[in-house]
């Protein structure tokens, strides 16, 4: 039997491949399986190739698999694109309709799903059907997916969810004409555990919500929107507020007057988004104002690969914005550090009244992931520096509070609008303590030394995770959802023998110069793994002057994620 199994299903964009995969997946998550998805899908509404890949199994991994072990098509390409990595003696579970063909490797089921789903009621059923063949194939009752489509369908009435049920019960009972389950391809049976199942834009809204945060004006944008969309669902519950915007660039502004008003704001977008708010992040950061940006990364320039990887917005995040301010750049890399990382981002914007930027990327953003239960006590909520009764100015006001009084800290006291002896001006231009305009050197000098102090010092905890061998041969660095990926493959390597450390980098700005030194210690060699073509994050490194007389990269910006094989094989090659 199984520990682990990796199924995947292919077709056309809009025919039901993502409600197959997701209806998949949630059922197995819910027998207490650990489960990943990622979903390839192409930038169209409709149309063009799309397959969603899952994996089961008894232990937790942040990663696809190298190989399919059940290939589940809905049309010849599906078979033609994805068979290469069905392995020896795997299956391909193909619609009748297409005559499909498929290489000896592999053993070929041939169904008719459409024909079966008119005879339930519709050929938009095929799903369902297809999802009766794989369970009857891979040795599991149909009634796990019972509860998941009464969930899915129930809004359409019973009549529909019989018939989905029929449909999957009439797939099951052919296959298993056909020659039943294959005992070979039978997972071991899980402990039952109920966990979430969720990808990383759902636990970045849950964590905004969990932070406090209560205002969030967007515009969409892939891989992005799921966070808007599911802040629109749960912000009213608890008295906030999603504004769709005309653009990212009113996006930025709202969210920024949203927090000098006292709210708790962010927005969320991808890097083209991102490089149209630059120039609001400067304002955000002359102005002293918090405010949360989420960045979930995708295939660039221009409109590039609206929904493939990418991890090529690291060096915008953190030099994009004219001029020097002081901004902080988080980089979560598990749907459980996506929600705890929202809180850290909401106090640290705070505490230092500046920009934060959270980086995801679309594997991280889209992928979905069971994820361990939530702890709400973990999300404790400091709002920073606000100013005190001796602050204030009292009545009657002879001058203007000093909202950018200049501190050893660099850390001035902040009033909402409305406090009693809190009359402040804010500008975009240089200014005085008391935030009027104002251009001379000397106080140039002052204002913006008191700025740039703020974040003098700062080294936030865990910005480097140090796992696996201290006295390592290798050690692999990595950032964003490359975690999984990389910690396979030095699972791989060290059983071979080798010495692997993994070094996983979770905050960028402040750069970890010291935490990633400690990482990589008396390693004999260094390899730098991230989606984008120039190798940003180790040109960092260098720039920040991280040291290593043999560094190496190993790149991947094709749009797809990397598999454990790409990693294990690079390093076996460095020695």
């Amino acid at each position: 039997m199984l520990e682990q199994l990796s199924w995947k299903v292919g077709g056309q964009q809009g025919e039901g491949v993502e409600s197959t995969g997701e209806t998949f997946a949630v059922a197995l998550n819910r027998q207490g399986y650990y489960v990943y998805s990622f979903r390839h899908f192409s930038s169209r509404i409709k149309g063009g190739h799309s397959n969603d890949k899952v994996r089961v199994s008894l232990k937790q991994y942040r990663a696809i698999t190298d190989h399919t072990d059940v290939l589940l098509a809905f049309d010849q390409e599906s078979i033609d694109l994805n068979v290469g990595e069905v392995r020896e003696g795997g299956i391909v579970i193909a619609d009748e309709k297409f005559n499909p063909k498929a290489p000896d490797h592999v053993r070929l089921f041939v169904v008719p799903l459409t024909k079966i789903a008119e005879e339930c009621g519709s050929a938009i059923m095929k799903n369902m059907v297809s999802l009766g063949a794989s369970a009857c194939v891979l040795g599991l009752p149909i009634n796990i997916f019972a509860e998941v489509v009464e969930e899915r369908f129930r809004r359409k009435g019973q009549k529909i969810v019989d018939q989905n049920m029929l449909a999957i019960q009439r797939g099951f009972e052919y296959v298993k004409e056909l020659g039943g389950a294959l005992p070979e391809f039978a997972l071991k049976p899980a402990d039952g555990t109920r966990r979430l199942f969720m990808m990383g834009n759902d636990a970045i809204a849950l964590g905004a919500v969990a932070a406090g945060a209560r205002v969030m004006p967007a515009y969409p944008i892939t891989p992005a929107s799921d966070v808007m969309e599911s802040l629109i669902r749960k912000f009213p519950k608890v008295g906030g507020v999603v504004v769709q915007t005309e653009d990212e660039i009113a996006a930025i502004n709202m969210a920024i007057g949203a927090a000098y008003g006292g709210a708790r704001a962010m927005t969320a977008t991808s890097g083209p988004g991102l490089s149209l708010m630059m120039e609001a992040i400067g304002l955000a950061g002359m102005t002293e104002t918090p405010v949360v940006i989420v960045d979930t990364q995708r295939g660039g320039p221009s409109t590039g690969l609206p929904t493939k990887q990418e991890q090529s917005d690291l060096l915008a995040a953190l030099f994009g914005t004219h001029g020097e301010i002081p901004k902080i750049v988080l980089n979560p890399a598990t749907t459980e550090e996506c929600f705890y990382m929202m809180g850290d981002a909401f106090n640290l914007a705070e505490k230092y009244q500046c920009p934060v930027i959270v980086m995801t990327d679309l594997q991280l953003s889209l992928s979905k992931q069971t994820t361990e239960p939530l702890d709400l006590s973990k999300v404790q909520i400091d709002r920073g520096y606000l100013a005190s009764e001796a602050d204030l100015l009292p009545a009657p006001q002879t001058e203007e509070f000093k909202r950018y009084k200049v501190t050893e800290s660099g850390i001035s006291p902040r009033v909402f609008p409305g406090t009693k002896g809190g009359i402040h001006k804010v500008t975009g231009v240089e200014h005085l303590e008391s935030g009027r305009p104002n251009e001379t050197s000397r106080n140039r000098k002052i204002q913006m030394e008191k700025r740039m102090r703020k974040l003098r010092g700062v080294e936030i905890p865990n910005s480097v995770v140090r796992t696996g061998d201290a006295d390592a041969d290798v050690v692999i660095i990595g950032i964003g959802s490359n975690v999984g990926a990389i910690a396979e493959a030095a699972e791989r390597l060290r059983s071979e023998g080798l010495k692997v450390g993994h070094a996983h980098v979770h905050a960028i700005l402040p750069f970890p110069k010291h935490q990633l030194e400690a990482a990589i210690g008396s390693a004999k060699k260094v390899l730098v793994v991230e989606n984008n073509a120039t190798g940003q994050l180790r040109h960092l490194m260098s720039f920040f002057g991280v040291q290593h007389e043999s560094v190496d990269s190993l790149l991947k910006y094709d749009g797809g994620p990397f598999l454990p094989s790409e990693i294990y094989q690079h390093v076996k090659g460095m020695f």
